[in-house]
């Protein structure tokens, strides 16, 4: 072990990049289609890591060690739709090869809050964080961990409406256990491979008890939440 660049104790070989797709600032905290940036954070926090953030590619980078090996965690500030630059940047910089070296933390709201589902490829599925990274690469062989925010309940007719709009607290704790999931998928992904990971880890958690609070229109989106050009799922 040595210490890296931003002070951070690291293994001697870059191993993979970690990307979390969210939006900036404060009005799109916690909100569900900020799955991804949370995700990030979790493994910030799981990895003990103080300080070391630096502004680079467009997005906060930082350097952790990880199951034995050296990570760079990423959050593209770009906005959600220009994703792919910033991805696309970091992986030129750490030449990196994006099928076997990257991971994308993504929200999916076709997925149950609290599941996680790991693909090697794949369309970007609706998703416009993911189209953008497509794009940036010129491919969709890529692995994705989606994580699951609940479908819109009935009444949302428009899902950037969902998906702009917050966690409430219920869901935000529900998530939490999730977020610990995720981190452990990652953890696999990063000792074992994209294989392994989705082997162990597609599978459905115990379902949970149902929040009125997550099937009553508006009961967790802010009235005053409009999408900012380029903010759309």
């Amino acid at each position: 072990m040595k210490t890296g660049p931003w002070r951070t104790p690291v293994c001697e070989r870059l191993m993979k990049l970690i990307v979390g797709l969210g939006n900036p600032g404060s009005q799109y905290e916690r909100t569900r289609h900020n799955a991804g940036f949370l995700g990030v954070d979790a493994l910030l926090r799981r990895s003990k890591v103080e300080g070391g953030v630096r502004q680079r590619f467009g997005g906060e980078v930082t350097e952790i060690p990880m199951a034995g090996d050296r990570c760079v965690l990423l959050k593209p500030m770009r906005f959600m739709n220009c994703s792919g630059s910033s991805v696309s940047e970091a992986l030129g910089f750490y030449k990196l090869n994006p099928t076997s070296d990257l991971m994308v933390l993504v929200d999916d709201y076709s997925l149950p809050l609290g599941q996680i589902r790991i693909r090697a490829e794949g369309s970007a599925g609706g998703h416009n964080g993911l189209s953008d990274i497509q794009r940036a690469l010129g491919s969709q062989v890529y692995p994705r961990l989606r994580i699951g925010i609940d479908p819109p309940p009935v009444g949302y007719d428009d899902p950037a409406n969902w998906v702009l709009g917050k966690f409430t607290d219920e869901q935000f704790r529900d998530l939490g256990t999730a977020l610990t999931r995720v981190c452990e998928a990652v953890e696999c992904f990063v000792r074992d491979g994209v294989t392994d990971a989705m082997n162990r880890f597609n599978t459905r958690p115990k379902p949970r008890a149902e929040s009125t609070a997550s099937t009553k229109p508006g009961a967790s989106v802010s009235p005053a939440t409009t999408p900012a050009p380029g903010v759309r799922p």
